[in-house]
């Protein structure tokens, strides 16, 4: 009886489309019967404690003061999609594997979780893309630049310099 059941419970759950997914415009999405919202919503009901906030409104700190505060305080830092443990992009990757090499510690931020900052570091290093990479308070550029530095022997002269000083 158990496996009868187990089995028709499985193929129930075997022959469900699990690729199904109707986006709206609005910013919701349906996926297996459940609606999805990627904005923000708009209901006078719902409660301020829920709403999202920017913790940057109420103070004298600016995103670029952030950015700022962040590189000349961090050896290596890096603006990257996603984090060292979970690059949600194969540059970001790319560049965490890289300077992983050098056991170095290597502090970052999400640029995903806040647009703001996205173009807060892309004004304060004049470069558009992502990863981002700053080494002892220098720009050094993106996970193609890292790589070529690996390769050629730079960047370890770079961080064998830094962490002299």
């Amino acid at each position: 009886m158990a496996r009868a059941l187990s089995n028709m419970l499985f193929k129930g759950f075997r022959s469900m489309d699990y690729t199904r997914t109707t986006a709206s415009a609005s910013g919701s999405f349906l996926q297996h019967g459940m609606r999805f919202s990627t904005s923000v919503p708009n209901d006078p009901d719902t409660h301020d404690d829920f709403k999202p906030t920017n913790k940057l409104d109420n103070s004298d700190i600016t995103l670029k003061d952030i950015v700022e505060q962040d590189v000349k305080d961090n050896r290596v830092m890096i603006y990257m999609k996603g984090d060292p443990e979970q690059p949600r992009c194969g540059f970001s990757s790319l560049a965490v594997r890289v300077l992983s090499e050098y056991r170095v510690p290597i502090h970052s931020r999400n640029i995903l979780e806040d647009p703001e900052l996205k173009n807060a570091v892309k004004s304060y290093s004049m470069w558009p893309t992502f990863p981002q990479i700053f080494i002892n308070g220098e720009f050094i550029g993106g996970s193609d630049i890292i790589l070529s530095m690996h390769q050629n022997g730079e960047l370890k002269e770079k961080l064998k310099a830094n962490s002299s000083e």
